[in-house]
């Protein structure tokens, strides 16, 4: 049986519908301590699901990647203070004054909410980006938005596992990295930019996101144990 909850594992719980969410947690409640929810999730179920999934015991996650005028995104920042977030995304693309919109009405709230800045979405690869922002490299982009969010004072930015490195050269300590686009072994997806949870967390990874893998699992908590050897196996890795 799987005991450690504080692995830094955050399930990604993208399922169809509210029940469905429900009867998966349902058992993972002594293993996993963060949740992810999505877009999907948040319109079906609201403040309501999360109040939910924290009375289960979980940590939440709530990954809306907001983006909009400074003022907008301060007011839904200030509105999300209050559900008892762990952590909470905004798109790095909105710029510093949104950025530090975010903070100043997440620190107005007196929220311990974490504020975490999406570089560019891992399923985003150079060709793809080229056609979103022509004569700026992929790079230079995940560069500038990793200072954005330092400057900004934003908690932590979601960058893909290829981003780390070039991430903690930036920013060094300074901001906590939260990685999707993790996956237990390769698979053909929408997720460009990957790589295995040791290689994720041997690169500097404080948390890695996993879905699809464990969500369409025959066991999930044969998944989530499978994922826990490769996380040790990453923290291994950062010794040698």
């Amino acid at each position: 049986m799987i005991e450690n909850r504080n692995h830094p594992l955050i399930l990604a719980l993208d399922t169809h519908d509210l029940q469905e969410a429900r009867e998966f947690l349902a058992p993972l409640r002594s293993v996993l301590r963060y949740v992810k929810v999505g877009p999907r999730l948040w319109t079906l179920g609201g403040a309501p699901l999360v109040s939910e999934i924290r009375d289960q015991g979980f940590d939440v996650f709530l990954d809306l990647k907001l983006h909009d005028i400074p003022n907008t995104v301060a007011a839904a920042v200030d509105a999300m203070s209050d559900l008892g977030l762990w952590a909470l995304t905004l798109h790095s693309g909105g710029g510093k004054t949104m950025l530090e919109a975010a903070v100043s009405a997440r620190d107005d709230a007196e929220s311990e909410m974490v504020l975490l800045g999406v570089s560019v979405l891992t399923s985003l690869d150079q060709p793809a980006w080229d056609r979103v922002c022509p004569g700026c490299s992929l790079n230079e982009a995940i560069k500038s938005r990793t200072e954005l969010c330092a400057e900004s004072g934003m908690d932590g930015l979601v960058c893909s596992p290829l981003d780390l490195a070039m991430v903690r050269q930036v920013a060094g300590e300074s901001l906590i990295t939260v990685v999707p686009g993790v996956r237990p072994w390769k698979v053909s997806d929408d997720q460009k930019r990957s790589a295995t949870p040791a290689e994720a967390i041997c690169s500097g990874a404080d948390y890695i996101v996993v879905g699809r893998p464990i969500i369409q699992a025959e066991d999930p908590l044969s998944a989530v144990s499978s994922i826990f050897e490769q996380i040790e196996e990453g923290f291994r890795c950062r010794k040698k």
